[in-house]
């Protein structure tokens, strides 16, 4: 039997394996599914980070966004009646024909909706997995969600400075003490086989970011808490102004979108010896490119954390602040009165 319009709805704290089997199921038999993801003290991850996974993977599915909704879940008559009363304040007198669920609440909501009661695989045989499990560890089971889902638990942190300020060094150190994995910067390796008279055309930079990061979310996928990443799209940004005064516009709009793409910026100083390799420009064209990457991070307001000294003292200092960072928390109100 086919519906016309399906509801379902949750938390999605995470998203998981057990979410994709109800929706993909509602989706076979309705023509249009509504999916009303609720905000949570369950979970740091915004509702609108939820939301988002939901509409990459299902871009047929209608999202609402259901901020204000009541926290309180559980059996009883009043509970059920503040969901009731807020699904339906939400829905704004829309129809709905099926009410997706693999929850008791199934029965009192299709019955305040009049619509079908739809649950599915309800004793979790189809699909064993367990949204508090997942919150405890999610690194643990990954496997349980899809990696779109999974990358947006992983912490990223960038290294950017300029040429010969160790950040390979440093990412590579680092993903070792933390038993996850690293991104080198792919620019380096491109250039390297492709370069014409030590330049790179616009479409090889362009080239440069979009393979990174792929290469880079492939890794977050897999990635245990951290992924330690060698430059980023800033950098390949203001190599582009270097060689040609000029950025396509995806370099332009990848390099605007970065503070966004990272948890957390450091600074590689230039105060450690210079590597002279045949790739490089000189001790001066280092501390100019420098400059230009402080005054570039600074103009877009992004905070960054300054390493310098021995390869040890700026692991400890990055060491540090993962103590007390926490992905989606507001890292610098802490140190407020």
């Amino acid at each position: 039997m086919i519906f016309k319009t399906g509801l379902t709805l949750g938390k999605f704290a995470p998203f998981h394996r057990g979410h994709e089997y109800l929706i993909e199921t509602a989706l076979r038999e309705v023509e249009k599914l509504i999916v009303l993801i609720y905000d949570s003290s369950l979970t740091r991850i915004p509702l609108s980070v939820r939301a988002e996974w939901i509409r990459r993977l299902y871009p047929r599915v209608e999202v609402l966004e259901g901020w204000g909704g009541p926290e309180e879940s559980g059996r009883g008559r009043e509970v059920e009646k503040k969901q009731e009363d807020y699904v339906l304040k939400a829905l704004n007198g829309r129809k709905i024909d099926a009410f997706y669920s693999s929850e008791f609440y199934g029965k009192h909501m299709s019955l305040a909706l009049k619509a079908k009661d739809r649950r599915v695989d309800e004793e979790r045989r189809a699909v064993p997995v367990s949204g508090t499990l997942i919150r405890r560890n999610p690194h643990s089971f990954r496997h349980l969600m899809n990696p779109l889902v999974y990358r947006d638990h992983i912490t990223r942190v960038v290294l950017v400075g300029a040429m010969s300020t160790g950040k390979s060094s440093l990412a590579e150190k680092l993903a070792l003490a933390y038993e996850t994995s690293w991104m080198p910067e792919y620019g380096r390796e491109y250039w390297e086989s492709r370069q014409v008279d030590r330049r790179l055309s616009l479409d090889d930079l362009e080239r440069i970011v979009r393979v990174h990061q792929e290469r880079e979310d492939e890794l977050a996928a897999s990635a245990n808490r951290y992924l330690f990443v060698d430059t980023c799209a800033i950098t390949t940004y203001l190599f582009s102004l270097d060689y040609h005064k000029t950025a396509t516009e995806f370099v332009r709009d990848a390099a605007n979108k970065d503070h966004r793409r990272y948890d957390l910026f450091f600074l590689c100083g230039d105060d450690i010896p210079y590597d002279d390799t045949w790739d490089r420009s000189g001790p001066q064209k280092r501390s100019d490119f420098q400059k230009q990457t402080v005054a570039d991070l600074l103009e877009r307001r992004i905070p960054f954390i300054p390493l310098m000294g021995s390869l040890n003292e700026r692991a400890e200092k990055v060491g540090a602040v993962l103590r007390v960072f926490e992905k989606y928390a507001n890292y610098f109100g802490r140190y407020m009165a």
